[in-house]
């Protein structure tokens, strides 16, 4: 296994910031510092980051969790709020579970799903905007109602500071009311695209990550997904089944 690979599975870190923790000088390999990612990694291994010891790839474990408002999308947080690795954690049998990372970020005031994995390769599929993957919105918005200009706007890509975003899908649920499914995973897009057209979000929840919806699960609950929820998910990023 490649060493970039063998960091993110053993939940270090996405692989992409695995491949940069390693080109940093930070890993060796039985005592020799390693800068190639690539590096081949043996079963016997001696791996380290920063002088101690990596423990070998944890089973490959993608939990959904609904979060609630005023949770932060981060492993840990310098403020002492509740994150949402805390919260899945808290539901773990010993408290601990596997180490995990949230699979891209909900702003403190967005709610709904997210996911969280210690699988690096899925989660840097699932974000990588070549995949497509679709994220479905729910959002209240002020100055109601919502006109067709508006989701004709929304519908055709609208102008940010960082550049125009792809094409929505917009309905209209209520007149304060949109679902939108978007492409992109920029930052605050859904907010600023609302705010962009003249309705600016009063609540916003994520209802859809792919091929998984909240269902039943309450918010704040969060439960381990089902091996084949696990591989329609890889399905969709344009993964092949996990090896073993």
């Amino acid at each position: 296994m490649r060493l970039a690979k063998y960091l993110a599975h053993a939940g270090v870190a996405s692989r992409r910031a695995a491949e940069e923790i390693v080109r940093a000088g930070r890993v060796s390999i039985d005592g020799r510092r390693v800068t190639d990612p690539a590096r081949a990694v043996g079963e016997d291994s001696d791996v380290r980051l920063d002088r101690r010891p990596v423990a070998g790839p944890e089973p490959r474990a993608v939990y959904v969790l609904n979060k609630p408002r005023g949770v932060v999308s981060t492993a840990r947080d310098t403020h002492g709020r509740r994150t949402v690795v805390q919260l899945v954690r808290a539901r773990h049998p010993d408290g601990l579970g596997p180490r995990l990372y949230p699979v891209g970020r909900l702003d403190a005031d967005t709610t709904g799903l997210i996911l969280l994995t210690n699988d690096g390769e899925l989660a840097h599929a699932l974000l990588h905007p070549s995949r497509g993957v679709e994220r479905a919105y729910r959002a209240r918005v002020a100055a109601a109602p919502v006109r067709e200009r508006a989701l004709r706007e929304l519908r055709r890509g609208v102008e940010l500071k960082d550049g125009a975003t792809a094409p929505a899908r917009v309905r209209r649920l209520a007149p304060d009311v949109l679902e939108l499914v978007l492409h992109e995973g920029r930052k605050r897009q859904v907010r600023r695209m609302c705010e962009a057209v003249g309705h600016p979000v009063l609540e916003l929840e994520r209802v859809r990550f792919g091929p998984l919806t909240l269902g039943s699960l309450a918010e704040g609950e969060s439960r381990r997904l089902a091996a084949g929820e696990v591989l329609d998910l890889r399905r969709t990023a344009g993964l092949g089944p996990a090896p073993p």
